[in-house]
């Protein structure tokens, strides 16, 4: 039986990483970047033997979180469609246009078929930004949909609430996030996990932040048996 002993929500923005964009703009997002490397403590502790990430964006989608985690990059990326989970240790999944529901049903599909009879030691990575329209002078300006999304899916998150997480979409179209399908699909395969074996999940919410006007959200899920 497979063991998934590390996971997470992470953001993506390309600031986090030495030597992108300024270093006053760096001290905006320091308590991020603090609590993204403690993460990274944490997740060389688990001796993982395979990485599942999905974000909805390449490059730096995937390669922001895996810088903190085990310092390797990706070239390459597999659709929800397509995944080869055998290739190497890191498996990138790109999301899709489908709905946040549709990716929590991929999510329990991809843990019976590529997690479940695996006996290896699993690390699951959401990687993804919440709004992007918290200030005027944000990516896509403010839109009151973006705070009310925000808080509507951190609150979701930390009670496992996943029927509304999954309606909040629909609620706050104009929210303007890149996250919701990444932490859909995460929580399909972490429910899949809880229902077929001993262990509970339980999040925990390290940190948020959006001096940018894009909401930063950190995660991670401490695993407890039933």
């Amino acid at each position: 039986m497979s063991k998934i002993s590390f996971a997470s929500i992470m953001p993506h923005p390309p600031l986090l990483l030495p030597g992108v964009g300024l270093e006053k703009d760096k001290e905006e997002v320091k308590k991020t970047i603090t609590k993204m490397k403690n993460l990274g403590d944490i997740f060389a502790d688990k001796k993982i033997d395979k990485i599942i990430i999905s974000s909805p964006h390449p490059d730096w989608g995937f390669n922001v979180p895996l810088y903190f985690l085990s310092q390797e990059k990706v070239l390459d990326y597999h659709t929800l469609k397509n995944v080869n989970i055998e290739k190497s240790k890191i498996v990138p999944i790109i999301t899709s246009s489908f709905s946040p529901k549709k990716h929590f049903l991929l999510g329990q599909n991809f843990y019976n078929k590529h997690i479940k009879e695996k006996n290896i030691n699993f690390a699951l990575i959401a990687s993804g930004d919440l709004s992007h329209r918290l200030k005027e002078d944000g990516p896509y300006g403010f839109h009151h949909d973006g705070k009310n999304f925000d808080k509507q899916i951190i609150s979701s998150i930390k009670e496992k609430n996943i029927k509304n997480m999954l309606t909040l979409e629909e609620k706050y179209p104009s929210a303007g996030e890149c996250g919701l399908r990444s932490i859909s699909f995460l929580f399909g395969i972490l429910e899949s996990y809880k229902k077929n074996t001993n262990k509970d999940y339980f999040p925990k919410i390290i940190s948020y932040e959006a001096p940018f006007g894009v909401g930063y959200l950190i995660t991670q899920f401490i695993f407890k048996k039933q």
